[in-house]
């Protein structure tokens, strides 16, 4: 029993230098996906007011000219509608790869949300054995080691997984919003075509 314990505590043990060099790798990815959003937040707030008067000519029913869009995301994506010249299924399926290309963005935040605890909880629980023995031992400045890592990781994984819900809440929110006012956009269009159609017969 000894033997398989021993091989036990060697396994578990390999893991943690693995662990510790994908938990910083996970704090620079995280720290690179946080600069992103900031930069994305900051685009949307330059161009929060050219969105929300084009979605106020949209409700008024008015005409949109190219040069009205401005710059932006929601801009550029209404523009590659309008080079659909508006057609039901194009348009569709435009909307639609745009909501997967969005999918796919929180699916890295939700990654990150669950690979930080996991990574943390790893760092916290292997250093715990050789800390505990340090102890009983009386090797204080051991344990002392060993705890040291095992709080960092732990702080590491939770600063990894806060960000990922941070990214997710906010931009599960920012695209929800886009692809509906994309939505919009495109029923406003395909309304006025039967209009169109009336008036010519007449």
């Amino acid at each position: 029993m000894r033997y398989v314990t021993e091989i036990l505590n060697w396994v578990s043990g390999s893991f943690m230098l693995p662990d510790i060099v994908l938990l910083l790798a996970a704090m620079v990815f995280a720290l690179i996906e946080l600069g992103g959003f900031c930069s994305t937040w900051l685009t949307l707030l330059r161009h929060r007011r050219k969105r929300e008067a084009i979605m106020e000519l949209l409700r008024r029913d008015q005409r949109i000219e190219p040069g009205m869009l401005g710059q932006g995301v929601f801009a550029r994506h209404l523009q590659e509608l309008a080079a659909m010249n508006w057609d039901e299924i194009h348009c569709e399926k435009l909307i639609f790869d745009f909501s997967q290309n969005y999918e796919h963005e929180l699916e890295r935040a939700k990654f990150m949300m669950k690979i930080g605890p996991m990574l943390g909880l790893m760092g916290t629980l292997i250093p715990m054995g050789p800390a505990l023995a340090g102890l009983a031992s009386g090797d204080v400045a051991s344990m002392a080691y060993n705890m040291q890592i095992a709080f960092g990781t732990t702080v590491v994984g939770i600063f990894v997984a806060g960000v990922g819900l941070l990214l997710y809440s906010v931009k599960k929110h920012w695209f929800a919003d886009e692809i509906a006012s994309l939505r919009y956009a495109l029923d406003i269009h395909l309304r006025k075509e039967p209009e169109h159609g009336k008036s010519a017969a007449l």
